[in-house]
């Protein structure tokens, strides 16, 4: 119980303060008695307050040195005057207050031994003790500077451990979040285009089943295969999201084997959507150097977004025009639509209107200063670019 409670610092503060006032007065009621004891008691009794109001005990003390020293001569209990100037000097915030409190102790040598003789052997072994008082009280001063510049200088380090703490918390709280959005982008990318083919293959299928067999048998292998296709990427995702896939099995591949998805991917992407119905025409136009593994999947999944979307809004007989181009530095990707198989009548889709799809895109662009203009087009359609910069070929 003892124990505990000495472990707390307010106890330890009392119990130090305690024990200088009881040397104090000690000195003060050791051979002296009457108005001497009780300026020297009085003393004592203003040190325990001298952690909450330095200032004002130090002055206290001080001004009781004062009036004892009228009455009889410097005593020994004068001591406190030193412990309130220590106090002063290293728990005060500002500086100034240090200063007085030297100030102040100089004052009261001046005092003491103003008007001092040199020419009397007794003048010169006063004026001796003056110096030996002059250099204590200097000594005692710049040590309690040290234990103030100390004292401050690891308030310091503490402040900084702190904030050092809380700014890995944000940083760690920024990261989870920004790997829950990645995630969120990646299912939606997966789910959308996987579930848009899948259901645009089983409406043909039921509609063929009985008329064209050989074609219903093809819509459901491609069913089959995008679901197979659809499974291996969430289970990819899941693996990363749970933590399991060992960086040993992606040597080489930049975040995992999540990113491995890239602009080489791209043909078989426009091939499974014209086995689910959209005429697309792929272009590209020059040579991607300087592409990211991560720009390479950005631009990948525009591309397939874009695609989905036409799937799902425009209609399977909707013609697509695929366009990737690099030039002066930067990847600019084109997905346009005709419209061509909208139902009439049918609402647009309006960017910002709270769609995934959209906003994915427009985080993914942001991600690596780029740029990407998504609305629908003169005439009937929609049309999206992005202008993603890219780094110099080494």
């Amino acid at each position: 119980m003892l124990r505990r409670m000495m472990s707390e610092p307010w106890v330890r503060n009392m119990a130090y303060d305690l024990a200088l006032s009881m040397m104090v007065g000690y000195l003060a009621m050791t051979g002296h008695s009457g108005t001497d004891g009780v300026i020297g008691v009085s003393m004592a009794v203003a040190l325990m307050f001298r952690r909450h109001r330095p200032m004002a005990v130090m002055a206290v003390v001080c001004a009781l040195a004062l009036v004892q020293y009228n009455l009889t001569d410097v005593d020994g209990y004068d001591l406190a005057v030193l412990i309130a100037m220590v106090t002063v000097v290293s728990h005060t915030e500002q500086m100034w207050k240090a200063y007085t409190a030297g100030g102040m102790a100089a004052l009261g040598i001046v005092v003491a031994f103003g008007g001092l003789d040199l020419t009397s052997e007794y003048g010169r072994d006063e004026a001796r003790d003056c110096l030996t008082i002059v250099g204590m009280c200097a000594a005692v001063w710049l040590t309690a500077y040290v234990l103030r510049t100390r004292r401050l200088y690891v308030t310091v380090l503490e402040e900084r451990a702190a904030t050092a703490e809380r700014e890995r918390a944000h940083l760690a709280q920024l990261a989870a979040a920004e790997e829950r959005a990645e995630i969120a982008r990646e299912l939606h990318d997966v789910v959308a285009h996987s579930l848009a083919v899948m259901i645009v293959q089983a409406d043909g299928a039921s509609y063929a089943i009985v008329a064209d067999q050989d074609k219903a048998q093809k819509a459901m292998q491609t069913i089959a295969g995008t679901g197979r296709d659809a499974l291996e990427d969430m289970r990819r995702i899941v693996e990363v999201l749970r933590g399991t896939k060992k960086s040993d099995d992606a040597e080489g591949e930049e975040d995992g084997d999540r990113r491995r998805v890239g602009l080489a991917h791209l043909e078989p992407l426009v091939e499974r959507a014209r086995v689910a119905g959209l005429e697309v025409d792929l272009s590209i136009e020059g040579e991607p150097e300087g592409l990211s593994a991560a720009d390479e999947l950005t631009l990948f999944r525009i591309a397939q977004e874009g695609m989905t979307n036409a799937l799902r809004h425009a209609g399977p007989e909707a013609h697509v025009d695929v366009t990737l181009r690099f030039v002066d530095g930067t990847a600019v990707l084109e997905v346009v639509d005709d419209g061509a198989g909208k139902l009439a009548g049918s609402a647009p889709v309006v960017p910002g209107s709270g769609g995934n799809g959209l906003v994915g895109m427009q985080e993914r662009v942001d991600v690596h200063g780029g740029r990407l203009t998504a609305g629908p087009r003169l005439g009937p359609g929609w049309q999206i670019r992005v202008e993603l910069p890219v780094k110099a070929a080494v």
